[in-house]
C-alpha cells in the first residue's frame, strides 16, 4: 500500500458522525450531525463535509474503515428481523429458561429479558448427538421438512439453527441449513457452528438467534452504505470495526453482525493503545467519557483485553469482545438525592435535549457539566459554540434548589459533591477492569478521551495512584482514529471438553493448523499475503468441576508434550494472579481451542504537531477555580498554541476544540511531538 494515499475512518455516534482522514501523516477531523433514522446519510454528509475541507477525492482513498452502532441500537431497541429458531426436540425453551444468575440474588420477582425468538417461532426436531459428536439418534429429515414448510407460511426474515453439540459435529446443523436454503427464498440463515461453536447451550443458542435477528438489519444498512459510497466515487473495499478490536470486510460483517456490537468503543480502545504506544507505553487504562456514559477498559502489552463475558443490553453475548465496562457517568449525568438523603449522580442523563441547565434549552436538573461550569473549569462564554453562552445564575439556582438547600450545603459544596460522586463511580469502574482482574493501576498509564474524559482523568489517576495521564490531540474523535490503525482480525474457536491428560499434542496441533489455514484463506481473499499474516493461539482451561475458564496463550511453535506442560503451568499462574489462589495438584481440563488470525495493516505514521508555541504564549486567561475544597488562581491555556515539548505546572486548564483538560495543583504537564498532553500526576 502507498504511504501517501489517504485513509479514512468514520465513527457514528449518537450525536455526531466523526470523520478522520490521515494523509502523509497529517490528521484532519470533521464532525457532522448523526442521522439516527438513516445512519448512512450521516456518513455521506460527513464525507462530503470532509472532502470540502481536505480536498481529498474519493477515488484517491485506499483504506476506508467504519465503526457503527446499527447492531447495538437494534439490540437495545429490539428493532430486529422477524426470526425463527430450529433446535433439538425438547430444547425449544432454552432461550426462555436462560440461566439462574440474576442481577440481584435476593430479588425473587426479577423479570427475565424477553426471548429474542418468541415461543411460537421456536421448533424442535428429532435427532441427537452425544457430547463427543457421535450420532445417537439420526436427524429426522421429514420432521425438518415439515417445520420448514410451516415456516414458509409465515413472513419470516431469518432462521437460526442451534443443535446440541454442533461444535463437535456440525453435520446435522448443515443438513438443516441446506434444507432451509432449498425450500425457502429470501431468508437468511445462521447456524451455531458458524456463529459460536462453543459449549453452554443457552449462550450458544442466544448468540445464534441474535446473529440471525441482526443479519437482515446489518445487511440492509451496509448494502445501502456500500451503494452510496460507490455513487460518491469510492472504489476501495469497505471495512467494518468488530467488537474484538479488529476490522473485517463488509461482506463478513453482513453475515456475522453479532461481532459488531461494540464496534465504536472497541475502536476507541484501539486508538488509546496506539497513542500510548507512540510513547513506548504498553500498559494503560482507557477512559472514554461522553455525555451519558463512561466506558473504561485495559490494555496490556499493547493489546486490549479480550473477554467473552459481556452483556449487551439484557443479553449475555459470549463472542470475543474488547473488555469494556460501561457506567452511567457522563457530562449530562444528573445529580439527585436518594430516599436515604445521599447525593447520587447518574445513571439518568439530561442528554442533548434539553441537556444540562447551562445549555439554556430547558434543562432544570443540575448535571456534571453544570458543576464543572459553576466551579470555573469550563468557560461560560465558550461552552459549546459561539451560539451558546451559559447563564450562571440559572446553574446556581438549579444546584441550590435541587441539592444545596435539601442537603444543607453551600452551592459550591454541592457542585463539588456532584464531581466527587461522579469520580467515585468512575474510580470503581476503573478498579473493576484493573484491580479485580489482577492488574495494579500503579503500573499503568491512563488514556483519557471523549468530550468529558479529560475533565476528570487527572483526579482519578491521583486517587488510583496511576503515575501519568495521556490526553490525545484527537481526544474527541479517538474512536475514528482508532479505525485507521487496526488490523484485520478473524477469531476461530471450537469447544473440546477433555481432561488435560486426554489431550495429545498432535491432535491439538491439527486443530490449530486447520484454523490457521482457514484464517490464511480469508485474509488472502482480501489481499493479505503470508508475510502480512500473524496467528495467535490460545486455549480455555479450568479445574475439573469449575464453571468458568481462563484463556491461556499457546506458543505458535509446533505443539509438543512439553508445550502442554507449559500451558498447564501457565494456567495455574494466571489463576493465582486473577483469583489469589491456585491448586497445581488438582486435575484440569481443556474447554475451548482458540485462534486469532491477524492481517497486519500499514499503520500511518502521524506527523508531529506544527508550531513552536510556548506555554506563556498560549495563556488566554486566569480564573479562580475550585479543586476539592480550595480555590486556586489558575492559568487557562489554548491547546492549539501549545507547541511540542512545552511544559508547565498545575493548576491549569487546557481548552481545546473537542475537550477541556483539568490539571490539578502539584501536577506537571508536557506536550509531546504528536500533541498529546502528558500529565505527571504525582511528580
Amino acid at each position: 500500500m502507498s504511504e501517501e494515499a489517504p485513509r479514512i475512518g468514520v465513527d457514528v455516534g449518537g450525536t455526531f458522525t466523526d470523520v478522520v482522514t490521515v494523509q502523509n501523516g497529517t490528521v484532519s477531523v470533521t464532525k457532522s450531525p448523526s442521522t439516527p433514522d438513516s445512519p448512512d446519510e450521516g456518513v455521506i454528509n460527513g464525507l462530503t463535509k470532509s472532502r470540502s475541507t481536505t480536498g481529498i477525492e474519493p477515488e484517491a482513498v485506499e483504506f476506508f474503515a467504519h465503526g457503527t452502532t446499527v447492531a447495538t441500537n437494534a439490540v437495545l431497541e429490539r428493532e430486529w428481523a422477524d426470526t425463527a429458531l430450529i433446535t433439538n426436540e425438547g430444547f425449544r425453551d432454552v432461550l426462555e429458561i436462560g440461566r439462574q444468575a440474576r442481577p440481584d440474588i435476593y430479588d425473587f420477582e426479577v423479570t427475565k429479558p424477553e426471548p429474542i425468538v418468541s415461543r411460537d417461532k421456536r421448533f424442535g426436531v428429532p435427532g441427537r448427538l452425544d457430547e463427543r459428536g457421535n450420532i445417537e439418534q439420526p436427524l429426522d429429515h421429514d420432521a425438518v421438512d415439515s417445520v420448514i414448510e410451516h415456516l414458509s407460511e409465515r413472513d419470516l426474515d431469518s432462521v437460526a439453527v442451534s443443535l446440541l453439540f454442533a461444535y463437535e459435529n456440525d453435520e446435522h446443523e448443515q443438513t438443516v441449513a441446506a434444507r432451509i436454503e432449498s425450500m425457502l427464498d429470501d431468508v437468511s440463515i445462521s447456524t451455531s457452528s458458524d456463529v459460536l461453536p462453543e459449549i453452554r447451550e443457552y449462550e450458544r443458542t442466544l448468540a445464534t438467534s441474535l446473529n440471525a435477528a441482526l443479519k437482515p438489519v446489518m445487511d440492509r444498512y451496509l448494502g445501502r452504505l456500500d451503494d452510496r459510497l460507490t455513487e460518491e466515487g469510492f472504489d476501495t473495499e469497505l471495512q467494518i470495526m468488530q467488537s474484538n478490536g479488529g476490522i473485517i470486510d463488509a461482506d463478513r460483517a453482513r453475515t456475522q453482525p453479532i461481532n459488531t456490537l461494540l464496534s465504536g468503543p472497541a475502536a476507541g480502545v484501539q486508538g488509546a493503545a496506539h497513542i500510548a504506544g507512540l510513547r513506548g507505553v504498553d500498559d494503560v487504562l482507557t477512559m472514554d467519557m461522553g455525555g451519558t456514559s463512561c466506558d473504561v477498559s485495559v490494555v496490556t502489552d499493547g493489546e486490549p483485553l479480550i473477554t467473552t463475558d459481556l452483556d449487551i443490553g439484557e443479553y449475555p453475548v459470549t463472542v470475543p469482545m474488547v473488555s469494556v465496562h460501561s457506567i452511567g457517568a457522563g457530562g449530562g449525568s444528573i445529580g439527585w438525592i436518594d430516599t436515604g438523603g445521599a447525593l447520587r449522580v447518574g445513571p439518568k442523563s439530561a442528554g442533548a435535549m434539553p441537556g444540562p441547565v447551562c445549555y439554556g434549552r430547558g434543562g432544570t436538573e443540575p448535571t456534571v457539566t453544570d458543576a464543572h461550569l459553576y466551579l470555573g473549569r469550563l468557560d461560560p462564554e465558550n461552552l459549546l459554540s459561539d451560539e451558546l453562552e451559559a447563564d450562571l445564575d440559572l446553574v446556581e439556582a438549579a444546584i441550590c434548589e435541587s441539592l444545596a438547600d435539601p442537603l444543607g450545603l453551600s452551592v459550591p459544596e454541592a457542585a463539588q459533591g456532584i464531581l466527587d460522586v461522579a469520580n467515585a463511580n468512575m474510580e470503581r469502574a476503573l478498579r473493576v477492569v484493573s484491580v479485580e482482574q489482577g492488574h495494579d493501576p500503579r503500573e499503568f498509564g491512563l488514556v483519557a478521551f471523549g468530550g468529558a474524559g479529560p475533565l476528570h482523568a487527572a483526579k482519578l489517576a491521583s486517587e488510583l495512584e496511576v503515575p501519568r495521564v495521556f490526553v490525545p490531540r484527537t481526544a474527541g474523535v479517538l474512536s475514528a482514529l482508532g479505525l485507521l490503525i487496526t488490523d484485520l482480525l478473524h477469531d476461530f474457536s471450537t469447544s473440546m471438553v477433555r481432561s488435560w491428560t486426554e489431550i495429545d499434542a498432535e491432535s491439538l496441533e491439527a486443530v490449530f493448523t486447520e484454523f490457521e489455514q482457514e484464517g490464511r484463506d480469508r485474509l488472502a481473499s482480501t489481499g493479505y499475503t503470508d508475510d502480512r499474516v500473524d496467528f495467535e493461539r490460545a486455549v480455555d482451561v479450568r479445574y475439573v468441576g469449575q464453571s468458568f475458564e481462563i484463556t491461556v496463550p499457546v506458543e505458535n511453535n509446533t505443539i509438543t508434550p512439553e508445550t502442554l506442560e507449559q500451558v498447564a503451568e501457565r494456567f495455574h499462574e494466571l489463576h493465582e494472579r486473577r483469583y489469589g489462589h491456585a491448586s497445581p495438584a488438582e486435575s484440569i481440563e481443556l474447554v475451548t481451542v482458540r485462534l486469532r488470525a491477524r492481517g497486519l495493516v500499514d499503520v500511518p505514521e502521524l506527523t508531529a504537531t506544527d508550531g513552536t508555541g510556548t506555554a506563556a504564549g498560549a495563556i488566554t486567561d486566569t480564573r479562580e477555580i475550585r479543586y476539592d475544597e480550595t480555590y486556586h488562581e489558575t492559568r487557562v491555556y489554548d491547546r492549539a498554541h501549545l507547541g511540542p515539548e512545552t511544559t508547565f505546572e498545575g493548576p491549569a486548564i487546557v481548552e481545546g476544540s473537542e475537550s477541556t483538560v483539568v490539571v490539578h495543583p502539584g501536577q506537571d504537564v508536557t506536550v509531546d511531538e504528536f500533541g498529546t498532553i502528558i500529565i505527571e500526576v504525582n511528580p
